[in-house]
C-alpha cells in the first residue's frame, strides 16, 4: 500500500495500537472496496449528468443533429469512459504495486478499448439517423445502413481483438497474425455478411429498391413496403401487417416486382373482364337504335356510326333489311363504345394515359371484354372503391343492350332445372 488511503489506514490502526500481519491484508481489501465504490458512484454521476445536463443543453439547441446522437446513445455511452478514466488515475492510490495493479488497469484498458468500439458504433448509428432524416429523400434511394453495419462489424471485431489481448497481456499481432490462417473459417462465418454487403452495393447502384417502395415477391410471400434494409436482410411490411425478412442476396438473385413505377407514374392500372355470352350477340332492331341514340355517351358515337354504315349500304346498293351483305350496328359493338365513352367521361380516370374495352380470345366461358384504364387516385381504398364502381355500373347497364353475362351453372340454376323437368312430367301424366 502507498499514497493517501495507505497513510489513512495505517494512522488509523496506530491509534488502536493494532499491529500484525493481517492488517496489511485487511488494507488492502478495504482500499479495493473503496476503489470499487468511488467507480460506481463515479459511473452513477456521469449518466446523470448525460440525462440531466447534456439532454436539456442538446433541447435548447436549434440543431437536430445532436438530437439524433443522444437518440443513438452515442452521449450516454460516452460518459461511461470517465469512471474508467478515473478508476485509472486512483490505481495508485489504492493499489499494492506489484499486486493486482497491473491486472486492473489491463482490465480498466480492455474496458476502454470495447467501450471505444462501441461508442464509434453508437455515432455511426447517430451518423445514420442524421442522414435519413436530412436527406429523406435521398436516403429513400441510397440508404447507407448496410454500409453502417459493416463498418460496425470491423469495429466490433478490432475491439474485441484489443480486448482479448489487452486483458491477456499480450501483443495483438500473434492474433492478426492468425486471421489469415483462419480466413477460410471466417468466410464461412461471415458469409450472410459478405454476400449482403455485395448485394446492397448492387441494389444501390442499380437503385432496385428503396425504403418505401411497394414490392411482390411470391417466392417469401412478400407483398407490401420495404420498411427497413439492413446489411443482411430487407424487411417488407405486409398489407396484413405481418413483417416478412428477405435475404437481401435474394433481391439480386430471384425475381420481384417493384411497384415504384406505377406509384410515381400519373395513374393506377384497372384490368378487369366481363365474360358475355355470345349466344345474346344479335343485331340491332330499329327501336333499340332510336333509343339509344338518345343515351348522353352514346349520342355522338350513334349519329356519326349510323352515317357511316348508311353511306356504306348505299354505295354497294345493299338493302336496308340485307343482314347479311350489308353492315348493321350490334348490340355487343354499341356496348363497347358505350364501355369506353364511360371510361373516358369519368372523372377518376387518369388522363392522357391508355383508356379502352377491348375483345380477347374467346373460350369456353364466353367472349371476354376486358376493361383497361388508369386510376387518377393510386390510394389502394380509393382505387379499389373506384374499380368496383366501374364494374357494378358496366354490369347493371349490360342487359339494356340484349347481352348476358356468361356465367357457369350454380346450385340453383340445377335446382330450378330439376323443378322444371319435374313439371313437365307431372303435366304429362
Amino acid at each position: 500500500m502507498h499514497g493517501a488511503i495507505n497513510g489513512v489506514l495505517e494512522r488509523f490502526w496506530e491509534n488502536l495500537r493494532v499491529s500484525g500481519e493481517w492488517t496489511g491484508r485487511f488494507n488492502e481489501i478495504v482500499a479495493l472496496l473503496i476503489f470499487i465504490a468511488i467507480i460506481l458512484i463515479a459511473a452513477r454521476l456521469s449518466s446523470l449528468l448525460v440525462l440531466f445536463s447534456v439532454q436539456r443543453i442538446i433541447k435548447k439547441t436549434r440543431t437536430t443533429w445532436d438530437d439524433k446522437l443522444m437518440e443513438s446513445r452515442f452521449f450516454i455511452r460516452l460518459s461511461r469512459i470517465i469512471p474508467a478514466l478515473i478508476a485509472y488515475a486512483l490505481i495508485p492510490d489504492f493499489l499494492t504495486p506489484g499486486g493486482v495493479d497491473g491486472f486492473v488497469r489491463r482490465l480498466i484498458v480492455a474496458y476502454m478499448a470495447g467501450m471505444s468500439a462501441h461508442i464509434c458504433a453508437a455515432f455511426l448509428d447517430g451518423v445514420n439517423m442524421i442522414y435519413r432524416s436530412d436527406a429523406e429523400e435521398i436516403a429513400k434511394r441510397k440508404p447507407i445502413k448496410s454500409y453502417i453495419q459493416l463498418a460496425k462489424v470491423f469495429l466490433y471485431i478490432i475491439g474485441g481483438i484489443l480486448v482479448v489481448t489487452t486483458a491477456a497481456n499480450v501483443s495483438p499481432l500473434g492474433i492478426l497474425s492468425g486471421v489469415g490462417a483462419m480466413s477460410a473459417v471466417l468466410m464461412l462465418v461471415f458469409k450472410d455478411s459478405i454476400l449482403g454487403f455485395v448485394s446492397s452495393m448492387q441494389l444501390s447502384g442499380n437503385d432496385m429498391v428503396r425504403i418505401g417502395d411497394w414490392i411482390e415477391m411470391p417466392a417469401y410471400n412478400a407483398d407490401g413496403d420495404v420498411i427497413d434494409i439492413t446489411l443482411q436482410s430487407v424487411k417488407v411490411q405486409n398489407w396484413d401487417k405481418t413483417i416478412t425478412t428477405i435475404p437481401i442476396y435474394a433481391l439480386v438473385s430471384d425475381s420481384f416486382k417493384n411497384w415504384r413505377g406505377m406509384s410515381e407514374s400519373g395513374g393506377r392500372r384497372i384490368k378487369r373482364s366481363i365474360f358475355i355470352d355470345m349466344r345474346s350477340v344479335r343485331f340491332l332492331a330499329a327501336e333499340e337504335i332510336m333509343w339509344l341514340s338518345t343515351l348522353p355517351p352514346l349520342a355522338e358515337y350513334m349519329k356519326n356510326k349510323l352515317a357511316e354504315i348508311t353511306e356504306y349500304n348505299k354505295s354497294l346498293n345493299i338493302p336496308e333489311d340485307d343482314y347479311v351483305s350489308g353492315r348493321h350496328l350490334t348490340n355487343l359493338g354499341t356496348y363497347r363504345a358505350y364501355t369506353e365513352a364511360y371510361l373516358k367521361s369519368s372523372p377518376h380516370a387518369a388522363k392522357n394515359m391508355t383508356n379502352m374495352a377491348r375483345y380477347l380470345q374467346p373460350n369456353e366461358n364466353g367472349l371476354q371484354m376486358e376493361i383497361y384504364l388508369f386510376s387518377a387516385d393510386k390510394a389502394w381504398v380509393n382505387y379499389e372503391r373506384i374499380q368496383a364502381d366501374i364494374i357494378d355500373h358496366l354490369l347493371a347497364i349490360l342487359p339494356e343492350f340484349g347481352l348476358k353475362v356468361f356465367q357457369n351453372p350454380s346450385g340453383g340454376d340445377l335446382q330450378m332445372i330439376a323443378e322444371n323437368l319435374g313439371v313437365a312430367a307431372a303435366s304429362r301424366l
